[in-house]
């Protein structure tokens, strides 16, 4: 399929933005495990959990409110460049040597700038393209941005691997420079959609409505978008259902890596296999998109949760060494593009596309609250126990209600 312009700027910005989610899931935890000397593997797991929490609570509180704000002509791109640019600036700040908590702090304000921003990315999907095109253009925007983070992630790992004996860099200093590395790769990724972008579908402000008016208005259109929710039934499992499946994928995608390490696996089989999940990622999600058009999204959808769920079995009962961990991320790369693009586009064939900032305001509060809800699991059973290996098997039985009420909708609606 032929893209427009602005149909490739928008999936640029997958490829600018996977490049720090790829940094944050796999060499982050690793650098935060090398300033945090003092904490053994549940002591590990549980710091990055609730900071992942954190991170996932403040934007589920924010985006709600913001996207219905967001919804009115050219506000859209202005929280999208705010969100963006905080997200930038403290990417970049990551590379100031400091203690383990102070990083830590930056590093949750930083993922709440990028977590944010893509929500208002997300958004901007109906903009840019058509109902038709829609499983396609959201594919690519996964598919693209695997394989795409990878090019400044080999040479952030090249530099951190060889710099030491071919440059005669200090490692840690050669892990900080990662961060600059990917902000400036971010950032170059974006610019595209930041003279691209026009909002199409929007709410306009009526004769004589002030600031204040509008954030009363805020609040009531909130209400009354719940209450839409609540009253399309089919929206309203299709959400209830992602909140509980995409918590782990979620989940799984951030606690990978330190899951690992707590595990005792070396740091650079880690991130060599997380590596092959983005080349594996790649031709994933583009036939994840295509066999959308063929079988239809929401079965591609239950197919993919069901995948979810033999991941977290492995991963909980098998995963001991390396190899196991190599073949944990194939896996991962095998389904996570297509269930993460597909309930992308999904939620947009379901919702008004006029209100369709504050729709995934709520799609967004949906996830988020989910990986609140799953990494503080994570968190809290393996502080009980001390076993990561549990904390992972919980995410289980999340995944397996996302799975039922799936199964529901297609009854509801049919497949689709």
């Amino acid at each position: 399929m032929k893209y427009t312009k602005l149909e490739r700027n928008w999936v640029m910005y997958d490829v600018g933005n996977s490049a720090l989610v790829l940094l944050n899931t796999s060499v982050v935890p690793i650098y935060f495990d090398a300033i945090n000397t003092a904490a053994n593997s549940a002591e590990l797991v549980t710091a990055w959990a609730n900071a992942q929490t954190i991170a996932s609570l403040v934007v589920a509180l924010l985006m709600p409110i913001l996207g219905s704000l967001a919804d009115f002509a050219g506000n859209k791109i202005k929280f999208f460049l705010g969100f963006f640019l905080t997200g930038l600036v403290l990417c970049l700040a990551q590379a100031i040597p400091m203690g383990a908590m102070p990083f830590l702090v930056v590093y949750v304000l930083c993922t709440i700038g990028l977590n944010s921003s893509m929500t208002f990315y997300d958004a901007m999907l109906p903009d840019v393209t058509t109902d038709e095109r829609m499983d396609s253009v959201s594919s690519s925007g996964y598919a693209w941005g695997y394989v795409g983070s990878c090019v400044p992630f080999i040479v952030c790992i090249a530099l951190i691997m060889l710099g030491p004996s071919m440059l005669g860099l200090d490692m840690m200093f050669a892990t900080r420079m990662s961060f600059v590395i990917t902000g400036v790769w971010w950032l170059l990724f974006t610019i595209p959609l930041l003279r691209t972008y026009k909002q199409r579908y929007a709410k306009e402000l009526a004769p004589g409505e002030t600031v204040g008016s509008v954030v009363a208005d805020t609040f009531r259109g909130l209400v009354k978008t719940m209450r839409s929710i609540a009253h399309n039934k089919a929206l309203l499992v299709f959400m209830v259902a992602f909140f509980f499946y995409i918590d782990g994928v979620h989940t799984v995608i951030s606690m990978a890596t330190t899951y690992g390490t707590s595990l005792g696996i070396d740091s650079t089989q880690l991130i060599l296999a997380l590596l092959v999940t983005q080349f594996v990622a790649f031709p994933s999600a583009i036939a994840y998109g295509r066999l959308a058009g063929k079988y239809g999204t929401l079965r591609m959808i239950i197919v993919a949760v069901a995948a979810y769920v033999a991941i977290v079995l492995f991963a909980a009962f098998f995963l001991k060494e390396a190899f196991e961990f190599w073949i944990l991320a194939i896996l991962v790369g095998m389904f996570q593009g297509g269930i993460q693009a597909l309930s992308r586009s999904y939620f947009g064939k379901l919702i008004p596309k006029e209100h369709a900032n504050e729709y995934y305001g709520f799609f967004d509060i949906f996830g988020r609250y989910a990986s609140v809800m799953g990494t503080l699991l994570v968190s809290v059973v393996t502080s009980l126990t001390g076993d990561p290996s549990l904390g992972v098997l919980s995410i289980g039985v999340l995944l397996v209600v996302g799975f039922v009420m799936l199964v529901r909708l297609t009854r509801m609606k049919g497949i689709a």
